[in-house]
């Protein structure tokens, strides 16, 4: 599961960054938000949209001449429109199929509140630009149930890449990545959704932290 991939990759990387001989930065904090779209991958069983909003806030934990790595936490509100497309998805044993058949295969929105907590791993290309890969993973909620994931408690799992262009104060971020929702088999359905995304924001360093951010 993408889930148990993301869950390793955090571990690693987050060993990685406390084994590593760096300069300690404890001052060295960003904050802003961002904001993204995707679909879901090609295929035949549902189609899936979605667009969303997300604070963030960060924290250097190290940094050496050209890495740093930085402890990510994110607020986000995600509002997803789902179609079922193969109907037999739902099978007959299940209860109420028909009624689950007819209700599923209506286009639907699905708000869902996302806390995602990660680890970015940043090189540094210049004074004023970065790359970076991130990872991340955090409880969720949604708000209607699906023929792929039940109502109520979830997963969010991201693996991002990202650039970074240093403004001054201001750093702009542009990040295609990956995600992941599943409950973990903790309710029935489980299926989950799968998207590429597309995101861009903007994060703010307090003076003290700028000349540190980008190295």
């Amino acid at each position: 599961m993408m889930y148990n991939k993301i869950t390793g990759f955090l571990f690693c990387a987050y060993a990685l960054s406390f084994t590593c001989n760096a300069q300690q930065t404890p001052n060295d904090i960003k904050f802003g938000f961002s904001v993204g779209f995707g679909s879901e991958f090609r295929n035949r069983n549902y189609t899936y949209s979605n667009q969303y909003f997300k604070f963030q806030f960060m924290k250097t934990v190290k940094s050496t001449n050209r890495f740093s790595y930085d402890l990510v936490l994110q607020p986000e509100y995600n509002s997803g429109a789902h179609q079922l497309l193969n109907l037999y998805f739902v099978k007959p044993e299940e209860e109420n199929y028909i009624e689950k058949r007819e209700r599923y295969t209506k286009l639907k929105t699905c708000n869902e509140y996302i806390l995602n907590i990660g680890l970015l791993m940043r090189y540094s290309l210049s004074k004023k630009s970065s790359i970076y890969v991130l990872g991340s993973v955090g409880p969720m909620y949604i708000d209607t149930a699906t023929e792929r994931l039940s109502k109520g408690f979830a997963f969010a799992d991201v693996l991002a890449l990202g650039f970074n262009y240093k403004v001054g104060q201001f750093i702009l971020d542009i990040r295609p990545n990956f995600r992941h929702t599943s409950n973990a088999g903790l309710q029935n359905s489980n299926a989950g959704f799968n998207t590429k995304n597309i995101e861009f924001g903007i994060l703010y360093t307090p003076k003290k932290s700028v000349k540190s951010i980008l190295n």
